[in-house]
């Protein structure tokens, strides 16, 4: 996939876990102000490590980090994104 497929399915993983957080405010809750958001799509492995590179290049010094594990994407409202798992790893 080119990079620029891979920043069209950013893209819509972002506005799907905007939509998510509306949906769960307890999980916002959970991130700290200032973290890098990375986005870990399970089901495209490839999306997955252009994420996780891309926010190790990006990362501030002393950043929080907080990884968003996505199991999938169903069909439906309000989100799409299915099996979410937030953790904080830096």
């Amino acid at each position: 996939m080119k990079d620029s497929e891979l920043i069209e399915k950013n893209l819509e993983l972002s506005f799907e876990f905007t939509r998510y957080l509306l949906s769960h405010p307890d999980m916002e809750k959970r991130i700290p102000k200032g973290a890098m958001v990375v986005l870990l799509p399970d089901y495209n492995e490839q999306l997955k490590r252009f994420n996780l590179r891309n926010s190790k290049r990006q990362k501030e010094e002393g950043q929080p980090v907080v990884y968003v594990r996505i199991k999938g994407l169903a069909l439906g409202r309000p989100s799409r994104l299915v099996g979410t798992k937030i953790e904080r790893v830096a």
